[in-house]
C-alpha cells in the first residue's frame, strides 16, 4: 500500500516537473525571440463598441508616432485579415490606418465567452483569458503587450513573456460598488434575488467577491501603464490595483467630424435637443 502511494507521488512529481520544464522552455524561447512590435489583445474585433474604436485609434497613434514598429492584433475572428481589419476601422469608425495591422488568429476564444461559464462566470472568464493570452503570446511575442478589452488576468502572462504591459480599462471587472451591493443584500444584475434573500448565500458570495477583488488587484498591478476612461473608473482601479503612479485618465476618442461641419450660425428660435443615451445596470453606481 505504502509503495503504491510512493509510486503515485513519484509519477505525479515527475509529471509536474516535466510540465514545468516544458512551460519554462516555451517562455524562455519566446522571450529570446520577441519581435519589435505592439501586440493588441482584442479577441472580439467585430463588437462595434467603444472598445473597438479605442483599439483602432490606438493602432493609428502607434503607427503615427513610431512608423517603423509593427502593430499586431490578436483576434478570435477567424475571417479577419489585415485588409478587412483596416477596412473595418475606416468604414465603421472613420479611422484611417497608415497601413493594415497584422492579424494573429486565436482558436481558444471559447474560454472567455460568457456562455462557457453558467456559474462563477466572472472568475471563469478571467482564468480562461489566461489560456487565451498564452495561446496569443506563444504564437507571437511582441515587445509591448496592449490590452484594449479589459482582460487583466493576462498581464502576469505577458510579463512572463518579457513584454511591457499597457492597458486601456473601460470598466473594472469587479468594482467596490458590486461588493457593497452584495454586502447590503441588494438584488441587482450581479446579485440574484435568491442570493440576496439568503444570509448564508450572501456571505458566501461576499467571500467570493472579496477573494476575486484581491486577485484582480494583484494581476492589475502587473501593468506598466494603465489608462482609464473616466474619473469614476480611475477611482476604482486605483483602490483595487494600488498603482496610482501608473494610472492615467485618457478619455475615450469620440468622432466629432459630423459636428465640425455644422454651421456656427444658429437660428433665433430656442433649439430642441434630443439625447439618446445608454443606461447600463452595471454602471448604476456612478449615479449613487
Amino acid at each position: 500500500m505504502a509503495s503504491g502511494i510512493l509510486l503515485a507521488v513519484s509519477l505525479l512529481t515527475s509529471f509536474l516537473i516535466a510540465i514545468s520544464t516544458f512551460l519554462a522552455s516555451r517562455i524562455l524561447n519566446s522571450r529570446r525571440h520577441r519581435k519589435r512590435a505592439v501586440g493588441f489583445f482584442h479577441p472580439y474585433t467585430n463588437d462595434g463598441g467603444g472598445g473597438e474604436r479605442v483599439l483602432w485609434c490606438a493602432v493609428k497613434a502607434i503607427q503615427e508616432e513610431i512608423p517603423d514598429i509593427d502593430c499586431i492584433v490578436y483576434t478570435g475572428d477567424h475571417d479577419a485579415s489585415p485588409q478587412s481589419l483596416a477596412a473595418r476601422a475606416t468604414d465603421r469608425f472613420g479611422v484611417q490606418l497608415l497601413r493594415p495591422p497584422k492579424a494573429v488568429h486565436l482558436y481558444k476564444r471559447k474560454w472567455v465567452e460568457e456562455s462557457t461559464y453558467p456559474r462563477f462566470t466572472m472568475i471563469g472568464q478571467s482564468l480562461g483569458s489566461i489560456l487565451l493570452s498564452w495561446e496569443a503570446l506563444s504564437s507571437f511575442t511582441p515587445l509591448h503587450y496592449f490590452d484594449t478589452s479589459g482582460y487583466a488576468f493576462t498581464y502576469p502572462i505577458a510579463r512572463l513573456f518579457g513584454c511591457k504591459v499597457v492597458c486601456y480599462t473601460h470598466y473594472p471587472t469587479i468594482s467596490l460598488d458590486m461588493i457593497s451591493r452584495v454586502r447590503r443584500r441588494s438584488s441587482m444584475y450581479n446579485n440574484d434575488a435568491s442570493i440576496a434573500r439568503s444570509g448564508w448565500l450572501s456571505r458566501c458570495k461576499l467571500v467570493y467577491y472579496t477573494f476575486f477583488s484581491l486577485l484582480y488587484g494583484l494581476v492589475g498591478s502587473c501593468a506598466h501603464l494603465a489608462m482609464v476612461n473616466s474619473s469614476w473608473t480611475r477611482s476604482h482601479i486605483e483602490k483595487l490595483w494600488r498603482i496610482p503612479d501608473r494610472i492615467k485618465r485618457v478619455y475615450p476618442p469620440c468622432d466629432t467630424s459630423g459636428l465640425q461641419v455644422l454651421p456656427l450660425e444658429r437660428p433665433a428660435e430656442t433649439p430642441v435637443f434630443i439625447s439618446v443615451a445608454q443606461f447600463r445596470p452595471e454602471k448604476v453606481g456612478i449615479f449613487e
